[in-house]
């Protein structure tokens, strides 16, 4: 009698797979969609009533006294940027987070054993997402700030100097807050705990670092908020003189960092930590 054997091949997850997934999870709860669509619009208006504002005040020898510093900052001002910074932190940290709060994380393991790939694909979902939410929020204020500022003869083009690094720089400012804060949730874990570590990081600790001494100004230059300041200024002249200022390739590398390294981090945290 002559016994036949199988072998069963179990098929691997395709990555496309956990990324439709992942995908369908985030969009899936109102309160996200909910929150990004309010805070845009509250964003927008913040930014558009700031614009009006120069417009009222504005006088033409403004333009001799580097007006064009200030029709960008009507585009996407200090407080929207605040804004911003939270959403999109406190959203990447409440993804991986609130699965750790409600248990969910350990069905989504169950699913899916290789933790890498998990937080890979949700953080792939997640970057796109929030790029999509910085891009829009930067390029509907740009446009509708300078909008306004026509009216004066004082509105900028997208090709002015300065214009197109300013509109990239906030845009991509969310997703790195995004992964930043997804970092956080890994390690935290407990929702609540998680978005307070992330504003903390992302808004206090870079009011720690001044730029008066070369280590000091290297961590300071190294965080995404102080590295979104640099690239949202035209030029260094109109502002107060520093020892060691940033440059502008340093802030875009301080942001390709963040967006890398929080992922590798997070990952690293994840595989190795029990439940």
């Amino acid at each position: 009698m002559t016994t036949t054997t199988t072998t069963t091949t179990i098929p691997t997850t395709l990555f496309r797979h956990l990324l439709a997934s992942e995908w369908l999870k985030f969009w899936s709860l109102r309160s996200m969609r909910w929150l990004l669509g309010l805070s845009a619009l509250l964003i927008l208006l913040l930014n558009l009533k700031a614009a009006q504002y120069s417009y009222a005040h504005f006088s033409p020898h403004d333009l001799d006294h580097g007006f064009a510093q200030v029709a960008l900052d009507d585009s996407f001002g200090a407080l929207p940027v605040t804004l911003l910074m939270f959403v999109a932190g406190g959203v990447g940290t409440l993804v991986i987070a609130g699965e750790f709060s409600s248990g969910m994380i350990r069905g989504t393991l169950a699913a899916v054993p290789d933790r890498r790939a998990l937080l890979a694909a949700k953080a792939c979902v997640l970057g796109a997402v929030m790029l999509g939410y910085g891009g829009l929020c930067s390029g509907l204020s740009f446009w509708l700030a300078q909008a306004v500022l026509a009216g004066r003869h004082a509105g900028m083009s997208i090709t002015d100097p300065g214009a197109l690094r300013f509109v990239l720089a906030v845009a991509l400012f969310a997703p790195v807050c995004a992964l930043a804060g997804l970092c956080t949730g890994v390690l935290v874990r407990h929702a609540a705990a998680a978005v307070l570590c992330s504003v903390l990081l992302l808004f206090l600790v870079p009011s720690l670092f001044s730029e008066r001494y070369s280590w000091s100004a290297g961590i300071a230059h190294l965080l995404p908020l102080n590295a979104l300041h640099r690239l949202m200024l035209v030029s260094l002249a109109d502002t107060a003189p520093s020892p060691h200022p940033a440059s502008v390739a340093g802030s875009w590398l301080a942001f390709a960092l963040w967006a890398v390294g929080t992922v590798v981090v997070g990952a690293a945290v994840l595989n190795r930590r029990d439940l």
